[in-house]
Order: structure tokens, then C-alpha cells, then sequence
């Protein structure tokens, strides 16, 4: 088990065939245990025998995997045979309903790799990518979030990843009494030369399209010269798991924010534009500007809260995006992670009440 200490074993339904042939109890299929000391994420699945399908099993034992998820926040399923990009959509479809959903409202840029397949996150490799939430700052976010391993990095490249009960845990009450009455604010501006086109996040070329998209969830949006876009939404910063029921800690008021930006590419952008022409750009919902030492505080609280460890070819990574938070480190050589997003969820399922 890679040095996993055990701490038992999933069962649930198995391929008749392959209990029939291999004479084997469904408790002895799989094992999981503990993957980084200290940590309950992301717990470890391993299979006990070589050749088992990691999607044929995970579609009889979805209900394990949830609870699993639910408590963990993220599962690594390693050493399962896992050799094409076919065989990780098998995966999801087998572990989410519908399977993975086209990346929409996007925010960073990724390369197709299959049916709602992407690369994740087409970044320099000597840029670190932030602690998040993916896609909390859309209406619609995946609650399930996959990555599939295809060739780990020479050196780093790893997917840290935090507890979001512990992150909010970890705000302090003033703190958490603010966003939690003002929520937050993202501004986004497009084709203004930095960052992605509205063409490519809206993934239309055509004008209407887009407004529509907009008025269907609740985001404003205002055309500029040379047909320039800028969107602004006020969202939950804290939010109600919609199926646990526990306070979560989910935003992209940090991520976004002009402040968390590497040192010289946040001031090339702050020379060259205008703060309400900025990329991205969060505010309290009431357009008033967050506190420096808010986003510290912050900032300090997701690097402290990270769990990092070393990808392996073929493994699959599945976080449950409300729970868990996931970012990237620098990376030298080649390294391929692809994702996939499943479970459509909106701000409206999660509003605490």
C-alpha cells in the first residue's frame, strides 16, 4: 500500500464474474488508508489485486465512495489500471451522475483532452497557481472535481489541498460577521488584452448568447468600447454543504483578488490599467474594498492549512469542490494533469438560509 497504514477495507457490490473467478470477499478488493501522517485527506484507495477496473468497481460502491468523500473531502485512487484518457471519463460517469460537464464561465485556460476533458490549468510551469475553489465564483460550480495523472512533473508539480471546514474554522468571527453580510463581489473584464476573451469564457462568439447566460444568473454585465466586456456578481462567502449541511468556507475572494497575484505581473497590470478595468478583482458585495490585512489573514490560513504530496502515473484524484480546496506548485520537466468537473451545482443549493 505505498506505505499507507491500513484502516480497513471498502466493500460493496462486485462484478459477479470476477468474485466467481477470483473466489475473493468484496471487503478484500480494495484497501484504503491514511496517505499523508497527520492527515485525514486525501484518504488513500488502493486495490489489493493487480488488473482491477477502477470504474467497473466504483459503479457498485458509488454510496461508499460518497461516504468516504463526504468525510474526507478528497479521495487518491492509486495503482488502478488507468492507462487512457477514456478510461477517466469512464471513471466519473461511474462515480457521478451524468458524468463530466462542459467547463462554462471559464476562468483560466485549458486545453480540450476529451469529452469535457482539459488539461488543468495552462500556467507557466514556474508559476504557482492559489489555493481554490473551482469555479466558486461562478452561479454553477462542480461539486465533484477529478484529476487524472498521465506523467507527474520531474520535479514538484504537485496538487496541494486544504480542508475547508478547517479553513473557516480557522477565520476569525469578525472576520467571518463581514463576508457573511456583505458576501463578495467579483469584477471581471475581458478582451482588454490580459487574461481570457469573453469569447472563450462564455465559449459563444455571439453577443446575445452571452447576455442571456448573464441574466439567467444573476450577473451583471456592460459592453465597453471596442467590444470589451465586464461582468460584475455578488456572491456567498460561506455556504451551506448541500449535502452534509455543514458551514463551509468557499469563495474566490482570494484567489481573485489583485493582491494575490504574483509581485510583477500584479504591477504590470496595475501600470497598465485602470482598477475597474483590472482582470479580476474582488470587493466586499457591497463594492467596498477588502481589508489588506484581511487578505493576509487569508491567505496565511489556506498555506498553512495545505496537504502536499507527490503524484504518481495513473493516479485519479477526486475532491468534493465544496469541501476542498486544491491549487498547483511550480514544476520543472513535463507533467499532464488532466481534470474533470461533474455535479452542477448552484449558489442557490448551498445559500445558508
Amino acid at each position: 500500500m505505498n506505505g499507507a497504514k491500513s484502516d480497513g477495507a471498502l466493500d460493496g457490490k462486485l462484478p459477479t464474474r470476477k468474485r466467481k473467478a477470483l473466489g475473493m470477499s468484496p471487503e478484500e478488493w480494495v484497501k484504503t488508508g491514511t496517505l499523508v501522517p497527520g492527515h485525514d485527506l486525501p484518504v488513500l484507495v488502493v486495490p489489493a489485486l493487480e488488473g482491477i477496473d477502477l470504474a467497473g468497481w466504483a459503479e457498485g460502491n458509488r454510496a461508499l465512495i460518497e461516504e468516504k468523500i463526504l468525510k474526507h473531502g478528497a479521495i487518491l485512487f492509486r495503482n488502478f489500471t488507468m492507462n487512457t484518457v477514456a478510461d477517466f471519463e469512464n471513471v466519473i460517469a461511474a462515480i457521478a451522475e451524468g458524468g463530466a460537464v462542459e467547463y462554462r464561465f471559464r476562468a483560466s485556460p485549458r486545453t480540450d483532452a476529451g469529452k469535457n476533458i482539459y488539461t488543468s490549468t495552462d500556467y507557466p510551469a514556474n508559476q504557482p497557481i492559489f489555493p481554490h475553489n473551482e469555479h466558486s465564483y461562478s452561479p454553477v460550480f462542480p461539486l465533484r472535481l477529478f484529476f487524472y495523472c498521465v506523467t507527474p512533473a520531474a520535479q514538484q508539480g504537485e496538487t496541494p489541498i486544504a480542508d475547508c471546514r478547517r479553513i473557516l474554522q480557522r477565520v476569525s468571527p469578525e472576520i467571518r460577521r463581514r463576508f457573511s453580510e456583505k458576501n463578495i463581489m467579483y469584477v471581471r473584464n475581458y478582451n482588454d488584452g490580459f487574461g481570457l476573451p469573453w469569447q472563450t469564457v462564455f465559449q459563444t462568439t455571439e453577443k446575445p448568447l452571452v447576455e442571456d447566460y448573464c441574466r439567467r444568473h444573476s450577473i451583471e454585465f456592460e459592453w465597453k468600447s471596442d467590444d470589451r466586456l465586464r461582468t460584475r456578481q455578488v456572491g456567498p462567502a460561506i455556504v451551506r454543504h448541500p449535502r452534509s449541511g455543514e458551514h463551509i468556507w468557499f469563495n474566490h475572494g482570494t484567489f481573485f483578488h489583485i493582491s494575490t497575484l504574483p509581485p510583477q505581473v500584479r504591477a504590470g497590470i496595475e501600470a497598465n490599467f485602470r482598477e475597474e478595468d483590472y482582470p479580476t478583482n474582488t470587493y466586499y458585495g457591497d463594492g467596498t474594498p477588502i481589508e489588506a490585512d484581511v487578505l493576509d489573514e487569508l491567505r496565511e490560513i489556506y498555506q498553512e492549512e495545505l496537504v502536499v504530496f507527490p503524484w504518481q502515473a495513473g493516479d485519479v484524484l477526486m475532491l468534493d469542490n465544496v469541501l476542498t480546496v486544491h491549487g498547483r506548485r511550480p514544476y520543472s520537466g513535463a507533467r499532464k494533469v488532466l481534470t474533470g468537473m461533474a455535479e452542477p451545482t448552484s449558489w442557490e443549493d448551498v445559500r445558508i438560509k
